[in-house]
């Protein structure tokens, strides 16, 4: 069952916070990766190759995990559970430069092979966020 997120989880997605998408291998074992992310309504937008481990552990099975954390505050945070409803081509990197000039101010830089790219469009069905009160100050 889907849920909607909280304006503060999309805070942190629409913001250059770097999530961590958890993915399944086929043995069951947890697979993670640093990823971009991006938000539309209430889906989150991966973008990746079609040939990179978490696009063929999520075509296999498309139960996923993100973790997000502010860049400037890492004490907001949220966790996200949920499946890859739909895997959206992007020849033209144009979903990918989109997100890649949100973190980076520029294009995505490699083009080599653009139909390759695919948006793996995730629908959250639980989400949880947390404003711990710290201030982050590393020894």
């Amino acid at each position: 069952m889907p849920t909607t997120l909280s304006e503060e989880i999309k805070a942190l997605i629409r913001g250059a916070n770097f999530a961590h998408l958890a993915t399944l291998m086929p043995d069951g074992s947890p697979q993670v990766a640093p990823v971009w992310v991006d938000l539309e309504g209430e889906r989150i937008l991966v973008s990746t190759g079609e040939g990179t481990l978490k696009a063929r552990n999520t075509g296999r099975d498309s139960r996923v995990g993100l973790s997000i954390v502010g860049q400037h505050n890492p004490y907001l945070d949220t966790q996200i559970r949920g499946r890859v409803v739909e895997r959206r081509p992007d020849p033209d990197v144009a979903i990918m430069d989109r997100i890649s000039r949100k973190y980076t101010g520029k294009p995505f830089p490699w083009r080599d092979n653009p139909a390759q790219r695919v948006v793996l469009v995730i629908e959250p069905t639980r989400a949880r966020y947390a404003a711990l009160p710290f201030t982050h100050t590393p020894a």
